[in-house]
């Protein structure tokens, strides 16, 4: 499964319609961010996508958890939000 990466430079709309479609297709999406500003485009984005979804009869609930990623040989922490139905 393709995992969304959110910047802080990503445009909260276009994020939004990407949770949104890929949640069409596969009912479950995985949106990924690292840093405060990231977090808080990707918080944004799912806010967004969750009424996109509401206007199709979706209810769906984001469950965030940490995970480590490496990045060029580095360890670090980001966060990732599992997107599903409730």
């Amino acid at each position: 499964m393709d995992i969304i990466k959110v910047s802080g430079k990503s445009r909260t709309s276009a994020v939004a319609g990407a949770i949104a479609g890929v949640f069409r297709e596969q009912q479950h999406v995985e949106v990924q961010a690292i840093g405060a500003s990231a977090i808080n485009q990707a918080v944004k984005a799912l806010a967004l996508a969750r009424n996109y979804l509401a206007e199709d009869g979706y209810n769906v609930v984001c469950i965030p958890e940490f995970v480590d990623v490496e990045i060029d040989q580095k360890v670090r922490t980001a966060i990732k939000f599992i997107v599903e139905e409730r």
